[in-house]
């Protein structure tokens, strides 16, 4: 017979009661109870609610982390959207669009300390003429022509809580190379869930397409805004991602 506290009812379930109290919690998140990015109750008014002890609500949390279902920051626990893994190549693409340089083509990609383009400052809620890190990255032909170009804005919430960006401030002189291949796992590390709105529209001719990324994080918070221009006759254009923080 499992062993059980003071504080924890008797059993009747074969499982360990973290696991059933893990289910029960699990439940809510699939019905939307509790929204993706939404924080969770407290550990207190967990163990009020189902009538068991704090330390069982914490293995069973501890539960829905390892499942990249709930991550836990400074702010407490919150649920997540699920996701490919952070493992996973293809969902760490930075920025949308890029990926390994095409036979014979060149990539480039810098940081520069500057003002952004104004959509960007406003989308990020930057004041006007405000620098921040920005991004540039470009994939042309051998012959110079241009495959993608993007432009990415980062708003002062990443800066802050990305260290690994926050240190790009002092060496970011435009000149330098600056892969950013892992922006978005950054990102995750630092207890932030990804979420983003991508839209794509026509630009000038059919020959290009543009496709404008806006990520947020679980608190509606903006994160970064990508600007990708691609030739559509020359590429192919396909991009996934959701990313849950790291619990």
């Amino acid at each position: 017979m499992a062993r059980t506290t003071p504080h924890d009812p008797p059993q009747t379930d074969a499982r360990p009661l973290y696991w059933q109290i893990a289910s029960l919690l699990l439940d809510d998140l699939h019905d939307g109870t509790v929204p993706p990015g939404e924080r969770l109750p407290g550990e207190r008014h967990l163990a009020r609610r189902y009538g068991v002890s704090r330390e069982t609500v914490r293995q069973a949390l501890e539960v829905l982390r390892r499942d990249g279902l709930v991550a836990t920051d400074r702010r407490g626990s919150h649920a997540t959207l699920p996701g490919r893994p952070v493992e996973d190549p293809v969902s760490l693409t930075f920025p949308v669009g890029a990926r390994p340089a095409d036979l014979g083509a060149a990539d480039r990609a810098t940081v520069i300390w500057e003002a952004p383009p104004p959509q960007h400052a406003e989308a990020l809620g930057l004041a006007p003429h405000r620098p921040t890190l920005v991004h540039r990255y470009r994939s042309a032909t051998p012959d110079g022509r241009s495959l993608r170009t993007a432009v990415t804005s980062f708003s002062a919430v990443a800066l802050a809580e990305v260290a690994e960006l926050g240190r790009y401030r002092d060496r970011a002189d435009g000149a330098t190379p600056a892969q950013l291949r892992r922006a978005y796992d950054w990102m995750r590390k630092a207890g932030l869930t990804l979420h983003h709105r991508d839209s794509i529209t026509q630009v000038g001719d059919a020959a290009s397409v543009r496709v404008t990324r806006r990520v947020h994080d679980q608190y509606a918070r903006p994160l970064e805004i990508t600007d990708l221009v691609v030739n559509a006759e020359q590429d192919a254009l396909v991009y996934e991602f959701t990313l849950p923080a790291a619990g």
